[in-house]
């Protein structure tokens, strides 16, 4: 899997600009770790599929990055990186990194708990998801299926 790097922070009211690589399929983004980066992350990843082409799996993919920025915000205190890539022509790869390095845990959530559905979303609409520990912290990503 490919890590985040280090990119610029952004406010909420300023987006932050993609890092992309020479072929155009992959951006990343470092946002700080403040309510306003759940907004600003869904904005740039759903911005950047469009650009892609990829519209058919915005929704599903901000979503997806919503859960996990908002997991990193309630749990880590320092920047979080969101990455998306283009593999193999067929699918998605998307990343969401943060500098807490204790793995997330899947947890059965009773119908009375307003949290603890975010990994379970993820693990029943991806194609494939998984977590790994970085030098600073941890990355967890998803892969979604491309149509067509």
């Amino acid at each position: 899997m490919v890590g985040v790097s280090d990119t610029a922070g952004a406010s909420e009211s300023t987006p932050p600009a993609a890092r992309t690589s020479s072929d155009d399929h992959r951006a990343e983004w470092s946002f700080p770790a403040d309510p306003g980066a759940v907004r600003a992350a869904r904005a740039v990843v759903r911005s950047t599929l469009n650009e892609w082409g990829l519209n058919a799996v915005g929704d599903l993919t901000v979503l997806l990055v919503s859960e996990l920025v908002t997991n990193a915000l309630r749990h880590a205190t320092g920047p979080i990186g969101v990455s998306v890539q283009r593999i193999r022509n067929d699918a998605l790869l998307v990343e969401v990194s943060d500098p807490l390095p204790e793995l997330p845990l899947a947890r059965d959530a009773r119908p009375e708990d307003e949290g603890g559905r975010g990994l379970q979303l993820v693990a029943r609409t991806s194609r494939r998801w998984g977590t790994r520990r970085g030098s600073a912290g941890k990355t967890v990503w998803f892969e979604l299926g491309l149509p067509g």
